[in-house]
């Protein structure tokens, strides 16, 4: 397949072929970024794509759906019993997309929303003032303390009582400890708000049970399919039966048009995938990952942001190293990992700059490392940003990150099958 690409399209071919590389010989510490089995890629990749299926299994507006029927159905079943949902909507594009739906489904222009404020490791959609959901609904941040940068529930509580919110949003893209879901959702029925969460980054641990489940008890449960779930990219509603209607109204035709088929496929073999032990294996091998990582760090002289981790990522305080969260990215980068500079609460800098780097455990995992390569990692971005002033010295930590990389190779076959076809 990649030889026809190569004579067909050599420019897209080498693109594609140079980030095959660069994931095979790169630490990959973005939270947010894992590596797919070879199954899914051949889901996503599959004729699914050809077909159009607007509306539903069963009630679709297309002939010719009696197949990618049963794939949607997999995915929906799989999906309510991976995490013990009443109901599962699969066709959201993306995460930020089926937190869109969701709103619209129950909300109205200028409805109150309480989320987790951006600046102290929130979502973009969860109320960003250049986001739709900024823009669409008047938004009242939830907040973590400054001493210990948990979420303070104190005041959260306080601010629900005086504003009264018509929705409790609760979730994250940066936030390393766990949420106390069951006394969010009494603030929320306290101020008869609908509660929802947002578990895009936690929902393989969810699914495993080493994360606490908010499904039971919120009216609204959004995610990505593509984090520690390690999955193709796209979203996924969860919600009551009650909400049902409303939802998959909103969705289609409310937010979006035809379904990716090749991707909800994809989904399918993910949640496949993700009900087998080895995957609740998989996730405590992420979590020990992570919080061995954190504290090899920390023993090197880095503040990790609210003390540790209970999840599969953390935020590195680079103040005491003197050094900033955009310059360390880019050092590292040199070096060959891969991370993302990233606000820490409080921070002095500005969001471009930032005082911290944000770091994830699952792709690192995937590709089979464990807790002492961990302390090596550590010891690898300890010694670039020591020496991010010095080309060679940078170029020898990538040497070695190629080292360990290439002791836990990804996805042989694909880059055997690159190699020839570019040789």
């Amino acid at each position: 397949m990649l030889q026809r690409l190569q004579a067909q399209d050599p420019d897209v071919f080498r693109a594609i072929a140079s980030e095959c590389r660069r994931q095979a010989d790169n630490l990959e510490l973005i939270a947010s970024e894992n590596y797919v089995s070879e199954a899914v890629l051949e889901a996503q990749g599959s004729p699914l794509t050809n077909k159009y299926a607007e509306g539903y299994p069963g009630k679709r507006y297309y002939g010719g759906c009696e197949f990618v029927d049963i794939a949607e159905t997999l995915a929906i079943e799989r999906a309510k019993k991976l995490f013990g949902a009443e109901h599962a909507n699969v066709q959201p594009h993306s995460g930020t997309q089926a937190n869109i739906t969701m709103y619209l489904s129950v909300l109205q222009h200028g409805d109150t929303v309480m989320g987790l404020n951006l600046a102290h490791g929130g979502h973009l959609s969860h109320g960003h003032p250049l986001n739709y959901s900024g823009k669409f609904f008047k938004i009242v941040p939830v907040n973590v303390r400054k001493d210990d940068e948990r979420v303070d529930y104190e005041e959260a509580e306080r601010l629900v009582a005086e504003h009264k919110p018509k929705m409790l949003f609760i979730g994250a893209s940066n936030y390393s400890r766990v949420f106390d879901w069951e006394r969010f959702k009494k603030m929320a029925d306290a101020a008869g708000a609908f509660f929802a969460t947002d578990i895009a980054h936690y929902a393989g641990l969810v699914a495993a049970g080493l994360y606490p489940s908010p499904v039971p008890l919120a009216d609204f449960t959004t995610t990505t399919t593509h984090k520690t779930l390690r999955g193709p990219r796209g979203g996924m509603i969860l919600c009551k039966t009650k909400h049902a209607p409303a939802l998959d109204k909103m969705n289609f035709p409310g937010s979006q048009g035809g379904p990716l088929m090749h991707v909800i496929a994809a989904k399918a073999v993910c949640f496949g995938e993700a009900l087998k032990p080895e995957f609740k294996r998989y996730q405590e091998r992420v979590l020990a990952n992570a919080r061995r990582l954190a504290q090899a760090l920390q023993d090197r002289g880095f503040r990790i942001v609210a003390g540790g981790t209970d999840c599969h990522l953390f935020s590195v305080d680079l103040r005491p190293k003197k050094v900033t969260g955009k310059d360390a990215e880019k050092t590292l980068d040199q070096a060959g990992i891969t991370v993302n500079k990233n606000a820490i609460p409080y921070d002095p800098e500005k969001p471009f700059i930032a005082s911290g780097i944000r770091i994830g455990t699952p792709a690192v995992t995937t590709r089979g490392m464990g807790e002492k390569e961990m302390d090596e990692i550590a010891e690898l971005i300890d010694d670039a940003l020591a020496h991010r002033a010095d080309p060679s010295y940078l170029s020898a930590v990538r040497q070695k990150v190629r080292t360990l990389c290439g002791r836990h190779p990804i996805y042989p076959e694909l880059m055997a099958e690159i190699g020839a076809v570019a040789a």
